[in-house]
């Protein structure tokens, strides 16, 4: 399984939580989901990332990165930039995140479903997703009662559909694939938690300091 990681240049992932950077706590997280790679889509926050994560990484995992160029591509257009290190599936996530739940399940989900382009992972709660069953009916157009829960498992084919360099949001892709009836929905068995939150320092304060 293949994991990207959507950064936003602000340095988040190496914001200390309980002593240890936030992306420590994720990539224990991915390893323990089964994730084999992960890539990074990093900005000015890159080479400090990539320094740290060379430094501490012993999870069996491969870890690569891309880098935006000093462009402001949006989210979709640094994930495009990454295709050719990208698997024919693949679960994408926020750095801003930390989302206690098996990032394998969306990637099942999307394989079991090979007409769906995409399974995007939901909380019950005013958000911008509305559903109808496991389909995702709309995204953005109107108060709905479902938000995203911060994962996403996606085919690299989708993306090959567009062109590189574009500026452009994860948001249109998936206003286009719910018109389309190609995004399902997954509903994720617990809270995420934002980067800097009490709740997210609460629940890490169960946890182990490594896994």
């Amino acid at each position: 399984m293949q994991i990207v990681v959507l950064t936003d240049g602000s340095g988040v992932s190496l914001e200390m939580v309980r002593g240890r950077p936030l992306v420590d706590w994720q990539l224990d997280r991915f390893a323990a989901s089964g994730a084999r790679s992960v890539v990074f889509c990093v900005g000015r926050d890159g080479e400090g990332i990539e320094t740290h994560v060379r430094r501490a990484l012993d999870r069996g995992l491969s870890v690569s990165y891309s880098y935006d160029g000093g462009q402001r591509l949006g989210s979709g257009g640094v994930l495009r930039r990454a295709l050719a290190r990208l698997e024919p599936e693949f679960v994408v996530t926020d750095a801003a995140r930390y989302l206690p739940f098996d990032y394998a399940a969306p990637l099942l989900d999307l394989q079991a479903h090979p007409r769906a382009e995409a399974t995007l992972c939901v909380t019950r709660g005013p958000g911008p997703v509305a559903l109808e069953g496991d389909l995702v009916t709309s995204f953005g157009e109107a108060p709905a009662t479902h938000a995203p829960y911060g994962a996403l498992a996606l085919r690299c084919s989708t993306l090959s559909r567009i062109e590189d360099g574009a500026v452009w949001g994860l948001e249109a892709l998936l206003r286009r694939l719910a018109r389309q009836q190609k995004l399902r929905a997954l509903g994720a068995p617990e809270p995420g938690y934002d980067a800097g939150s009490p709740e997210l320092l609460q629940h890490l304060e169960r946890l182990p300091l490594e896994l």
